[in-house]
């Protein structure tokens, strides 16, 4: 009595804390100033939910190397965020190709113009003066400061560079000089000593990520490359704005669907079932948010495929506890061994999405590599749910007494 009690309480608070989990994903909460933002403010939506401009840049030089390739792409990041857009993505396609995701913008001829001018890297002085170019940074590295250990950018000038900048070294000594893309400012050094033989150190960078792409701009500004519009599509706000409630009202329906069969056709276990896909549903949708995934249509399709293998998942345990209960054994009995006997297809059945979902990461590009992502995120979460919580859900209602006759798991008696 005591188990059956204890498993009982386990079940309902479980299930409290999956709906509630839920719930305030879905509609956000907010208690004295503390505020948990829902699903919809913190999923990154893509051009075709909310309306943008995608621009595909290529490299026009000859012989571009992946290093080129990168720092056009830091350069084209740069502008971006010069534009003032947030959730931009950049992504590289192929070995000459950048795309630019521009949401919630709608001047394509604009854009398509900003990104197309050649970076230039300045260094000014305070007030403004520009004392070195782009064309004298010979090159930029990360090193690491002997006595810190803490990362540093190392810079070495050209030939050229070099008298200038023991110039402005000696003149400002004590003071800052800026570095800067454009008319947006990367650092802003002070100057401590004067520097003679064209090497100098900036410190400063709070990460080696910071250091690595301070270095990345320095050396972009210093190789500029030419770049051209390869393609452009803009997506307007109402086709936008129509599509993302089409989108969920599909979503709806579909996993409404699915909930009213498994209940229809397991009963109870279609009740537990419906529980833990609940869960499923809240958990992929907060990763989504949690690691910037844009959402997309595509997306979409491939987050309501995942719920159907994580429903497969959930008919094989079904199915193969329903078949050793017909053996005559105890319902207890029949959940465990039902489960063993359906873990290897199922996970053989996920890793095969898993590797098919890689392979269109690897070799896709733009709404392809978004449906693998998507797709990989929802097959790992439903895997975890099927042979976590699931498992669990089912044992403390065989426990509880909810599943403890033939008929709660649709069987008859022979």
């Amino acid at each position: 009595m005591k188990t059956k009690g204890k498993s009982s309480v386990l079940f309902i608070l479980c299930t409290i804390a999956i709906i509630a989990f839920a719930f305030i994903g879905f509609n956000g909460l907010e208690i004295g100033g503390w505020k948990v933002k829902s699903f919809n403010d913190t999923i990154t939506k893509g051009l075709d939910l909310q309306g943008g401009v995608s621009v595909t840049m290529e490299i026009q030089d000859e012989n571009v190397s992946k290093s080129d390739l990168e720092k056009t792409k830091q350069q084209l990041e740069l502008r971006v965020n010069k534009i003032g857009v947030s959730e931009t993505v950049v992504s590289t396609e192929g070995d000459r190709r950048i795309r630019v995701e521009i949401p919630g913008k709608y001047d394509s001829a604009g854009i398509v113009d900003d990104l197309s001018k050649t970076g230039q890297l300045t260094f000014k002085s305070p007030e403004g003066e520009v004392l070195l170019t782009g064309q004298d940074v010979e090159k930029a590295s990360v090193t690491s400061n002997p006595e810190t250990g803490s990362p540093e950018v190392s810079l070495e000038l050209t030939s050229e560079g070099q008298p200038k900048f023991a110039a402005a070294t000696e003149k400002y000594i004590g003071k800052q000089i800026s570095i800067n893309m454009d008319e947006q400012q990367l650092s802003n050094p002070r100057v401590d000593s004067v520097i003679t033989q064209g090497k100098a150190s900036i410190t400063g960078q709070s990460s080696l990520e910071e250091a690595k792409k301070l270095a990345g701009l320095i050396n972009a500004g210093a190789l500029p490359v030419t770049v051209k519009a390869a393609s452009v599509e803009t997506v307007g706000a109402d086709l936008g704005a129509t599509a993302f409630p089409n989108a969920i009202k599909a979503g709806i329906i579909g996993i409404g669907l699915v909930y009213l069969f498994m209940i229809a056709f397991y009963r109870r276990l279609g009740v537990i079932s419906a529980i833990t896909m609940t869960f499923y549903i809240a958990m992929t949708l907060l990763i989504f948010g949690e690691v910037g995934a844009a959402l997309t249509l595509p997306g979409i399709a491939a987050f309501l495929l995942t719920i159907g293998v994580a429903v497969d998942a959930n008919v094989l345990m079904f199915e193969r506890i329903r078949e050793e209960l017909k053996k005559g054994i105890s319902p207890k009995a029949a959940v465990k061994k039902g489960f063993d006997e359906a873990l290897s297809s199922i996970v053989d059945s996920n890793v095969t999405t898993i590797i098919a979902s890689l392979v269109l990461y690897f070799f896709g590009t733009g709404s392809v590599k978004g449906f693998a992502v998507t797709l990989m995120i929802g097959v790992l979460v439903s895997l975890f749910t099927a042979l976590v919580i699931t498992r669990f859900m089912m044992n403390r209602a065989v426990d509880a007494g909810l599943l403890s006759k033939l008929s709660h798991f649709r069987v008859k008696r022979g």
